[in-house]
């Protein structure tokens, strides 16, 4: 068998922590100081070597796609976990509390991408649609959110929250105005 035939290690537990480490401390200066933040200072703050940044995210590109697509991944995710320990209303507005943290994140890293990464931006839609649908589904199942509200009525709320949250911290307004939403989609 030759080497390129040989099948693919897992990853060791401290790689996949350093890796981990690495995005969080990334995700942090990209929100902190725009998508031009130093990667020295990135790895400095992961706590790791810059050689293990480069080994991970061979470009800052691969380093920013690799922040968003985690982001997005974790609130798609949010939605089925969310649905386990809260009441499908609760759930629902402790989603849109989670979307309205990862805008800030989209809007210094998104721009950043190359404009020929639009299968992150689809791919992204399709995880953000099928959580907020999960989520839509089970409030009306419940009788926790009003019958007739459609998909089409949240992705608006979504493009609200968009909209809404402009800087890191803008939490208070955005939560203002999920709790305005919530309380217009509440079954009577």
């Amino acid at each position: 068998m030759k080497k390129a035939d040989a099948p693919s290690r897992r990853p060791r537990a401290d790689a996949i922590r350093n890796r981990e480490r690495v995005m969080e401390a990334a995700k942090a200066a990209f929100t902190k100081h725009g998508p031009d933040a130093s990667l020295e200072e990135i790895a400095r703050n992961a706590e790791v070597g810059i050689g293990t940044l480069y080994r991970n995210f061979p470009t800052r590109e691969a380093l920013l796609e690799a922040v968003y697509r985690r982001e997005v991944e974790r609130l798609a995710e949010a939605a089925e976990r969310l649905l386990k320990t809260h009441k499908p209303i609760e759930a629902l507005r402790a989603w849109f509390l989670l979307f309205a943290d990862y805008m800030t994140t989209k809007k210094v890293v998104l721009p950043a991408l190359s404009a020929g990464n639009s299968t992150v931006q689809a791919s992204s839609s399709a995880l953000i649609g099928d959580a907020l649908s999960i989520l839509l589904n089970a409030g009306i199942a419940a009788g926790e959110i009003r019958a007739e509200v459609q998909m089409d009525d949240l992705i608006q709320v979504l493009a609200g929250l968009a909209y809404n949250v402009t800087t890191p911290g803008a939490k208070g307004s955005a939560a203002r105005f999920i709790d305005i939403v919530i309380a217009g989609l509440r079954a009577a």
